[in-house]
This record gives C-alpha cells, structure tokens and sequence, in this order.
C-alpha cells in the first residue's frame, strides 16, 4: 500500500505538496494568480497572432495547461503557456500547409500540440529528460537570438500597418524594404507610440516609481503589468478616435464563452507532416522550461525533477489540444513574475488559469477595438530582450568551438529557417563534441620535488625516469579518440629508445568501450613486441569491472597499480623515494 501511494505522489506532486495546503499559502496563490494573470492576458493574446492564430486561441491555450501543470509539475513558480519561440516554430510548421485564419489553420496547430505532449509524455514515461542535454547553451542561444530577430523583424509589419512575407529573417527583411513606403500613418503613431512606452517601462519607469518612493517589489510589480495599460490605452483610443475608420486593423469580435473540450485525432497524412516540428518544439520547449524551473528552484532550494517535468509538459500540451490551443511551454517573464510575486505552491497557476477563464467570459467584448499594432508591439519589445549579441562575444574568448556552433546556429537559422537552424547548430555541436574528444589533452607527466604527484612535464619542473613513460589521458577512452591514443603512444616510444615501462595514468578515463579495449589489446600487444610493459595505474572501479569482463588483464605486460606514484615506486624505487624527499 505504501509502494502504491509513493508511486501515486511521483507522478501526481499534487498530492504531495496539496496534504501541506493551508490558508496563508491559499491568500498568497491567490495574490500571485491575479498578478500574472494581468500579465498573460496580453501575452496570450500576441503570442496567438504570433502564431498566426486568433488572439483568443491564445487565452485558451493558458487556462487547462496550468491546471495540469498544477497536477503534474514540480515546479511551484513555472507558469505555462504561449512562448515567443514555440509560437514562432509553430507557425512555421503550419504555415507550408495552410493558410493562416482558416479552420485547417487552427487544426493543425491543435494536432500540433497534442502531437507534442504526446511526445513529452513518452519521453518522461522513458525517464529520458536528458535528451534536452543535446541542446547545448550555446546552440540554445544562438538559436533564441536568431528567432527574436526574425519575430521582431516580423512584428515590425503589424506595428507600421504594413504585410511582410517571408520565412526567414533575409526574405522578412527584403519584404520589408519593398512595402515600408506603404506605412499606415495612424498604424505607424499607434504602433511605435506602444514600443516607446513599453521600452520605458523596462528602463526608465522603476528608477522613476523608486525615487518618488515605492517599495523595490511594488515598482516591479507595476512595471510588469504595465503592458496591460497599454492595452486599454490603445482600445480606448482605437474606439474613440475611431481608428477603424482610419484604416488601423483591430481585433474584432472575440467569441465569447470558453472553449469546448474535444480530442481531435490528426489524420496519418497531418501526422506525417507534422511529427519532425513536433519533436523540435517538444525539446526546444522542455529545454527552455526546465531551464528556467531549475533556476527558479535553485532561489528557493526546492527540487525540480526532469523527467516528471517532462510528463507535466506533455500533460499540459495535450490539455492546450483539448481546449483548442496550441503548443506551450514554461516561458521566463512569467515565471520570474509569479516567483517575484510570491508563489508557493503551483496552485497560482490552477488559480490563474480561473482569471483567465473570468477574463474570457467578461472581458472579450472590451478588447473589440484592440489594435493588431499593439500586440505587435507587446511581442516587438518582449522578444528583443532575449536577443544577446554579447554573449556571443563572450564565448568567442571562452570557446572557438561554442562560438562557433552558436555563431553557424543564428547564421542558418536567419538565412534558412528555424528548424533548419536548430537541426543545424545540434548536428554541429555533437560534431564538434566528436572531434574535441577525439583529440584529447594527453600529457608525459613526471613526479614534483617533495611530492607523490605528478604533472605535466611541460608545465612543471618535474623528475622522470629514462626508462618509464607516464602518461596522463584526460578523457574516456571511447571510439572517436583510440587511433590519436595509439598515434600519441608510438610516437612517444619512438622517440625515447631507452624506454622499458610505459604507464598509462587513467584518473580522468570514467568510460572504456569496445572499440577502446581493442585499441589497449594493441597497445599492449605492439608494446610487449617492442620489449616494453605496459601498465596501468588510477583505474576506477566501473573501468576496472569492464576490464575484468575481458582477456586484456591476462595479457597485460604490466600491473594494474592503485596510485601512479605507487607504479612509479614500483619499477624505480630508489628515484621516487628520492624525488619524494627532495625539496620542491
């Protein structure tokens, strides 16, 4: 019975932290669930159009994936749903194969999301939520400032009243340059008038509310629903000054009512077409949410378990299918947003998917008149903050090989597309994994004056042996790099004729696969012809029981020693006492 009610809490954390649910935690859920509520309204709304889908298919697609996040999450600050990213990928996915505002639109991007947390869902049953691993931070970010180009490229249409066309940022761009000389006016004033302000919020409105002496945690709070005032703002300017009229585009009629729940299972041909964005979305969306639930948790020394987040993902997309939404995902400004506010338990965002659902029953008539400008400019001066040039300049001086993942991932993800660019920057990542690990850092160490360590010989002053060849390998041994082992053992024999001993010093080799032990058979077999032991020293335990599943130790030439100086010691005694006595 126990076993049972433990499994029951693994995979329903509800049960866990809900037995410990009182009300002061209920009164602070409540709290937070207002304020990012007042937050992800308009965010639903342009992460919606972003996608090329209705604005209210974006508050659909935040109500029942925070109730099941609510369920299923570990995280008790990550609030789910639309996400710049995921929006822009999904409508790329769809866009090759239907038209934006027509129903096979909006089935697609449902077919999309249950597709998705189909997947999640799989992946967290298979424990495998280090598949995210494969995204590297560099690979991730490039690939984050690439798209936030290419979104606030694309928001520049809606923010001067003009169509922009294209796929990737070069053809939006290009798009650009021809249609710029048709701006609405009206748009134009309406659209850039949203961006000035909003940019204010981020920079100059907390410093403002500081100085005239509000508290640090309420002038942020202002700051972040400050996006909502620019909504009433333009609605009520839009429809007083009758805007419409003008030639401004607003949002219309927004239907009323929530959404009914239906399954829709995609046909094998929709299915076909959208399992590879799916996968995409599936990982690049996990990536980014765990990365930022990790974060969160870390502030508040709780523990985020990836695998069950995985299982949550997966739950909430398929909840946004249910509910006619889209793909979604744990997305940063909300989630800092509710651990700012105070959020204790996931209930905030049970809590804040009920403001949601008021806000849809009674608020949709207002947002008539809600021009398309500001959504625009919402997602313009949201997106830009995620766009960092200056890490790329930072990886250049810590890593060639990140920067130039990174630098590859942003080039093709703006010339070629988004998922182009992801595959891209993965495939380039692993292959370069492949080629640094296939030329580790190997060093011919010798013991330090008054020491029983040994470091390289070309860094330190250090005693070695004629006759004895250590040899440090700062890697496992695996594939890619048995032939530059090989190389590096020859060339260092043939280059000391006296040498009787060579020992391989394996305190970095944590793996040994077979094409490594065939690889040491050699070794020790070329070695033995040439008159010289091979001996091995530092070997940890999991290596040494894969060694033991084998004839190698048989064959050895030499011994398997515990310590290199112990190895040492072992075949010139007199010189390692000596050196271990000696001054440094």
């Amino acid at each position: 019975m126990y076993a049972l009610k433990k499994a029951f809490a693994k995979y329903f954390p509800i049960l866990d932290w809900g037995s410990r649910y009182n009300s002061k935690t209920l009164v602070n859920d409540l709290v937070v669930a207002l304020i990012v509520t007042m937050m992800l309204i308009p965010q639903s709304l342009a992460y919606a159009t972003l996608a090329g889908l209705q604005p209210e298919v974006g508050l659909y697609a935040s109500m029942l994936p925070l109730i099941l996040y609510a369920v299923f999450g570990t995280s008790s600050a990550l609030a789910v749903g639309p996400v710049a990213v995921v929006s822009l990928m999904t409508a790329t996915a769809i866009s090759k194969m239907a038209i934006s505002g027509t129903s096979e639109y909006l089935t697609a991007a449902i077919a999309l999301a249950l597709i998705s947390g189909l997947i999640l869902l799989v992946l967290g049953f298979l424990k495998m939520g280090f598949v995210a691993n494969f995204l590297s931070h560099p690979v991730i970010s490039g690939f984050i400032t690439a798209s936030g180009l290419q979104i606030a490229a694309g928001q520049l249409g809606p923010v001067l009243g003009i169509p922009l066309h294209g796929d990737n940022f070069l053809e939006i761009i290009i798009s650009l340059w021809n249609e710029i000389k048709h701006a609405h006016f009206e748009t134009t004033v309406l659209g850039l008038s949203v961006v000035v302000f909003l940019f204010f919020l981020k920079s100059g409105l907390r410093p403002l509310l500081r100085r005239v002496g509000l508290r640090d945690s309420l002038a942020n709070m202002i700051v972040k629903v400050g996006p909502v005032l620019a909504i009433i703002v333009t609605t009520l300017v839009a429809w007083s000054m009758d805007l419409l009229g003008s030639g401004v585009r607003i949002v219309g009629e927004i239907p009323g009512g929530l959404p009914t729940l239906s399954l829709h299972i995609p046909k094998i041909n929709l299915l076909a077409q959208l399992l590879v964005p799916a996968i995409l979305i599936s990982i690049v969306g996990y990536a980014e949410s765990i990365s930022v639930a990790q974060t969160l948790a870390a502030k508040k020394r709780e523990r985020v378990d990836p695998d069950q987040e995985l299982i949550a993902l997966g739950a909430s997309n398929i909840g946004s299918a249910l509910s006619g939404g889209f793909p979604v995902t744990g997305g940063l400004s909300r989630s800092v947003v509710n651990f700012d506010a105070g959020a204790e338990t996931p209930a905030a965002g049970a809590f804040t998917a009920l403001g949601i659902a008021l806000a849809i029953i009674f608020l949709t008539p207002l947002l008539y008149f809600l021009p398309y400008a500001t959504l625009g400019a919402l997602i313009l001066v949201a997106i830009l903050s995620l766009v960092g040039f200056g890490e790329l300049l930072e990886t250049w001086s810590f890593s060639k090989a990140d920067f130039t993942a990174m630098l590859i991932t942003i080039i093709t993800t703006l010339t070629a597309g988004i998922e182009t660019g992801l595959i891209a920057g993965v495939t380039l990542s692993m292959l370069l994994h492949l080629y640094t690990t296939s030329r580790p850092h190997i060093a011919i160490i010798g013991q330090i004056p008054g020491t029983a360590h040994f470091r390289n010989v070309l860094r330190h002053k250090v005693a070695t042996d004629p006759e004895v060849i250590s040899v440090r390998f700062d890697e496992s041994i695996y594939f890619p790099n048995v032939r530059f082992l090989e190389d590096f053992v020859n060339d260092a024999v043939a280059a000391n004729p006296a040498v009787k001993h060579f020992i391989l010093e394996c305190r970095a080799v944590n793996r040994i696969d077979t094409s490594a032990l065939v690889s040491l058979e050699a070794i020790n077999r070329r070695l033995k012809e040439g008159g010289i032991a091979f001996h091995l020293s530092e070997v940890k335990g999991p290596v040494m029981d894969q060694l033991k599943k084998s004839n190698f130790l048989e064959h050895l030439t030499g011994k398997v020693h515990l310590t290199h100086y112990g190895a040492v010691s072992s075949l010139n005694p007199d010189m390692a006492a000596n050196t271990l006595n000696a001054a440094e």
